[in-house]
């Protein structure tokens, strides 16, 4: 209990002093036209700042290209071995030039554990958080993206979206009952603090996130 009190009177002390520097800049800044930021480039730096990985590019080659270069790292960082897919059809093609002892299309869940890699694409992205969401009845890939240490993802930036609203809705489309019964919403890696408020990461979830974006018009379907 001291321990929460001490982060807890912390806490309030570093957002006191957010808020007076934030004034002080407020008062001391002149107005200016804003800037106007891509919603891939939001998502970019968003996502980098809990500590995920992002690649843009500019096709399928590319990707495929940089995929395999992730690959390569992992193998020579932590002997990656196993590759976990899911069972989207663009991930068959740009796993073409991976060379690794085993590469599996949903394997079973009780193997997952098992696996170093585990990659997929996602149905969507919001730019403002850094966030991946992942579409269960659009593509297995649930687990895929939740037991392997290290989750790798394909996204479209034609799916990135400025917001969590304007992501959904994107999704959903013209039939408001046409989103999955499960949606899987990613930022980062896993983490957690609830052990004496220690951050831990991959206690829950993959301990690396990668994220490709396809930044292009002929990135083929998912």
């Amino acid at each position: 209990m001291q321990s929460i009190r001490a982060h807890l009177a912390e806490s309030a002390r570093v957002d006191s002093d957010h808020v007076h520097a934030a004034a002080i800049v407020s008062e001391q800044t002149p107005a200016t036209s804003p800037v106007v930021v891509s919603p891939v480039s939001s998502f970019r730096e968003r996502l980098e700042s809990v500590g995920g990985h992002c690649v843009t590019v500019r096709d399928e080659d590319e990707a495929a290209r940089a995929l395999a270069g992730i690959v390569s790292e992992l193998q020579a960082k932590d002997g990656a071995k196993r590759i976990a897919l899911s069972d989207a059809l663009l991930l068959t093609v740009l796993t073409r030039g991976i060379t690794v002892p085993e590469i599996t299309v949903c394997p079973a869940a009780s193997d997952l554990f098992s696996y170093d890699v585990g990659i997929s694409t996602a149905q969507a992205g919001i730019a403002e958080t850094g966030t991946l969401i992942l579409e269960v009845e659009k593509e297995r890939h649930r687990l895929v993206s939740l037991l392997p240490p290290v989750h790798i993802a394909i996204v479209k930036s034609g799916d990135i979206h400025l917001t969590i609203g304007e992501a959904l809705t994107a999704l959903r489309g013209d039939d408001e009952n046409s989103l999955s019964r499960a949606i899987t919403f990613i930022t980062g890696p896993s983490r957690t603090a609830d052990i004496e408020l220690t951050l831990t990461v991959g206690v829950h979830g993959p301990k690396e996130l990668y994220v490709i974006v396809i930044d292009g018009h002929d990135a083929g379907n998912q």
